[in-house]
């Protein structure tokens, strides 16, 4: 999937601000390690997974995902990060699609 930039809607980064942002990821993930003002960890198909934020407004997030892995492993997976990037972002995935084709168009 590679390094991506999440919008952080309006408001929304008191939820996410000073440890809270590593308290979630713990509670989404499991353990986490914090390096250069990166969250680091790993879980299920996520190989590896560094999130961190730009100013109030973005998330910037590098993620490798396991290629082939298995269903119940995956449906996990996709559900724990669609959970956490809602919970990051205040985004649902329809919101946060909706958001990346319109960026998409006015770069394109």
């Amino acid at each position: 999937m590679g390094r991506n930039k999440y919008d952080i809607k309006r408001g929304h980064f008191k939820n996410i601000e000073g440890g809270k942002l590593e308290d979630l990821m713990k509670e989404t993930f499991g353990s986490v390690k914090s390096e250069d003002e990166k969250l680091i960890t790993i879980y299920g198909a996520i190989k590896h997974l560094e999130v961190c934020t730009e100013g109030k407004t973005g998330l910037w997030i590098d993620i490798e995902m396991d290629e082939e892995p298995d269903d119940k492993v995956a449906m996990d997976t996709i559900s724990r990060w669609n959970k956490f990037l809602h919970a990051a972002t205040g985004f649902d995935a329809k919101a946060r699609s909706k958001r990346a084709k319109k960026k998409a168009k006015k770069s394109g």
